[in-house]
């Protein structure tokens, strides 16, 4: 295949530091830019489930994640083409400050990394708090710790008052010639509602609410008056075009297959299981796999499939619902029993033990694991990277992968019969830098993987579901 140039209209929003604001900001862009009809395809550096989920909702797109240390550079130009399809501009959010990333002395899950790869100009979001000449130091040394990042435009948040915002416009744009583009006052409702791990998940249904609807409202007026919307598309438009790359990842493997050939893997979605990267789905279309959702909250039992994959989220807060489902928790016993596969992560391998503890509650879980899950007030995170110690349902022995953990939770009582299928050489997984616990085909584990940082993941997830359906479909015929 042929390469060809990629030139749509993409900008980066980044910010000097968490909590600056660049949330907010780029959600409110792009809902703005939307609704005035245009095609807004969002991208989050960093493995986040969470803002993506905004994105997603505001401009009817999926946001996809993109991560310099998961993902190589052929990944990330292939993941930003394939899903840019269509779009008339992009909106790429970053994580963090623009420089954080693994190392100290290297970009690498940075977002600068990723500005850098994409050629992306970059507006920089500062938090003006109390500062005024200094907002000229601050972006004077972003602009020359890397050149190689184009910052293009200012935008100053928290601000004051008038004297206050004239001030740092005139230092900035004195000292450093790059154009102030928004200064945005300090107002508390352009704060989004926050949990123990982050944002809270837009899929949730909060943000079919009247109450943050009318937030939403309030950010784009705070936006439309104090951010200059088109000089943000002039700089989107500035971006110049990068090579297409030829598709790895997302090249169709079976095509031909009818309805009646497919596997099918039941994914569990609604308030409680939510945390996926919407690439995985993609890579399920391109598979040939019927992918079915059902909620472990309110259906009685899992659907007709070949595979179930448990995503993260947040068992803990519906603890007591799951425990009252227990149609579901029977249903999910008994096909793991069957061989059925079932790939839980996170907030699916908490779902899969035995019990779950939440503010001196104990509920029952599935108990497909042979352990206990207790809510701590310690958190881990972290990128980990591991390889499979055996042959698992996502992976042959001896296979590589990477991806990252963030919970606050963590397992006790486990039994001495567990064998773990991963050993983590960066990470803290389940115990003593070992995670993955798989019970005849169910394997779960608290590292969250990416399907564009390790692609094997769907292939051989499928391939373990279609054998399933094979063996299934062989003791029928038997009867």
């Amino acid at each position: 295949m042929q390469q060809r140039n990629l030139d749509v209209p993409r900008v980066l929003i980044t910010a000097d530091r968490s909590s600056a604001g660049k949330t907010t900001i780029a959600v409110g862009l792009m809902s703005i830019l939307s609704k005035e009809g245009q095609a807004v395809q969002p991208f989050k550096v960093g493995l986040d489930y969470i803002d993506p989920s905004y994105h997603s909702e505001v401009t009817g797109r999926f946001s996809r994640n993109i991560d310099g240390y998961l993902m190589s550079r052929q990944a990330i130009v292939e993941v930003f083409s394939h899903a840019s399809r269509g779009a008339d501009i992009c909106i790429i959010e970053g994580v963090r400050g623009l420089y954080e990333g693994l190392e100290s002395l290297s970009d690498i899950g940075s977002t600068a990394q990723v500005a850098k790869i994409l050629r992306s100009p970059v507006i920089l979001v500062i938090d003006a708090r109390s500062i005024t000449r200094s907002t000229a130091a601050l972006v004077q040394g972003y602009r020359s710790f890397d050149r190689r990042v184009d910052i293009k435009g200012v935008i100053l948040n928290n601000i004051g008052s008038a004297t206050h915002a004239a001030k740092a416009k005139e230092a900035i744009e004195h000292y450093t010639r790059i154009d102030v583009i928004g200064q945005i006052p300090r107002d508390d409702s352009m704060h989004l509602a926050m949990r123990h791990l982050g944002l809270v998940p837009a899929s949730e249904g909060l943000v079919r609410d009247h109450a943050f609807r009318k937030q939403l409202e309030n950010i784009e007026d705070m936006i439309r008056s104090h951010v200059d919307v088109d000089k943000v598309i002039q700089i989107a438009e500035s971006a110049p075009p990068m090579p297409r790359v030829t598709p790895k990842v997302f090249a169709p493997s079976n095509e031909g297959q009818t309805s009646r050939d497919k596997v099918r893997i039941g994914v569990a979605y609604d308030e409680t299981f939510n945390f996926y990267y919407h690439d995985l789905f993609d890579l399920f279309f391109l598979n040939a796999v019927d992918v079915v959702f059902f909620s472990p909250l309110r259906d009685r039992e899992i659907p007709n499939v070949h595979g179930v994959y448990l995503g993260g989220g947040y068992p803990e807060l519906f603890a007591h619902e799951l425990e009252r489902n227990r149609s579901m928790r029977d249903s999910l016993a008994s096909s793991a029993q069957e061989g059925l596969p079932i790939f839980a992560e996170c907030g699916g391998l908490m779902y899969l033990t035995e019990s779950l503890e939440y503010k001196g509650r104990t509920s029952k879980m599935v108990g497909v694991i042979p352990a206990k899950t207790n809510m701590i007030h310690k958190r881990v995170i972290g990128y980990v990277a591991g390889t499979t110690i055996r042959d698992t349902i996502i992976g042959r022995k001896g296979t590589r992968f990477r991806g990252h953990e963030f919970h606050y939770s963590e397992l006790t009582d486990l039994s001495d019969k567990l064998e773990f299928a991963f050993k983590l050489q960066k990470g803290t997984g389940i115990l003593d830098g070992c995670d993955g616990i798989q019970v005849e085909k169910a394997l779960a584990s608290y590292s969250h993987v990416h399907p564009l940082s390790y692609p094997g993941l769907s292939a051989t997830f499928v391939h373990s579901c279609a054998e399933f359906k094979d063996q299934k479909a062989h003791s029928t015929q038997s009867l």
